[in-house]
């Protein structure tokens, strides 16, 4: 998904004249990107000459360390409000059930895709 550099972005606009479904503003002179409209067409990444606007690609190793300070937010957590350390390891369990779940899904996802693709 594209995002925003908002150090980048110098508020020009061609992003928001550009966008083919009008899901681009500005807000106080920085593009924002309405996600709930984005098609990914990419038109956005392609116009900005300041190439301020990303692929979530390049917020890989980023994503990694939210994920895993969330799950060491929620041990925490889970031992404080379960009155029990033992529930880290529980937690850690659920955490890791749930992104295996994730991973899973978006394989199986891909191999749709690469069906409407011909593979």
């Amino acid at each position: 998904m594209p995002w925003v550099n908002v150090e980048a972005c110098d508020g020009c606009g061609i992003c928001v004249a550009d966008c083919p479904v009008d899901t681009i503003l500005l807000e106080k002179e920085q593009a924002e990107i309405i996600m709930e409209g984005c098609i990914r067409c990419g038109v956005c990444h392609d116009v900005c000459p300041q190439d301020a606007i990303k692929h979530d690609s390049e917020k890989v190793s980023e994503i990694i360390a939210m994920n895993v300070e969330q799950t060491l937010k929620n041990m925490e957590l889970c031992a404080y409000h379960l009155r029990d350390e033992g529930e880290k390891a529980k937690c850690l369990n659920r955490m890791i059930n749930h992104f295996k779940r994730q991973k899973m899904i978006a394989e199986k996802t891909l191999e749709e895709l690469a069906k409407l693709n011909g593979a």
